[in-house]
């Protein structure tokens, strides 16, 4: 069973940084999809951005050139770099986990809540201006 536990959230002044860690266990997925996702209150979960197993990365319009998505050597850690941080980036932050097998489309396509099999319980990113 996969288990995801995610760190580093945190308050923070707009412009400033910070950095999430999401480490994972319990998962024999040799090829995947691994995603930070947000949700704001009143507001849906939406993806930030997505790694593949290769490593190819994919970043929802409002990060890009903000946020990086990069995991370790070992695959056992998912890091969320979030540089610029705005107040619209306040929400609470998850990874989530899908195994990716060869005939399906890319990392980019499983965009959707409901695609992701795997979840951790979150961290809370607040921006105050």
């Amino acid at each position: 069973q996969v288990q995801l536990v995610e760190s580093g959230g945190g308050s923070v002044q707009a412009g400033g940084s910070l950095r999430l860690s999401c480490r994972a266990s319990g998962y024999t997925y040799s090829t995947f999809c691994l995603a930070w996702f947000r949700q704001a209150p009143g507001k849906e979960r939406e993806r930030v951005a997505v790694i593949s197993s290769g490593g190819t990365a994919y970043y929802a319009d409002s990060v890009k050139g903000r946020f990086s998505i990069s995991q370790d050597n070992a695959r056992t850690t998912l890091y969320l770099q979030m540089n610029s941080l705005k107040p619209e980036d306040t929400a609470m932050y998850y990874c989530a986990a899908r195994n990716w097998r060869s005939f399906e489309a890319s990392c980019a396509y499983f965009s959707g809540p409901s695609t992701y099999a795997s979840w951790g319980q979150g961290t809370q990113v607040t921006v105050s201006s």
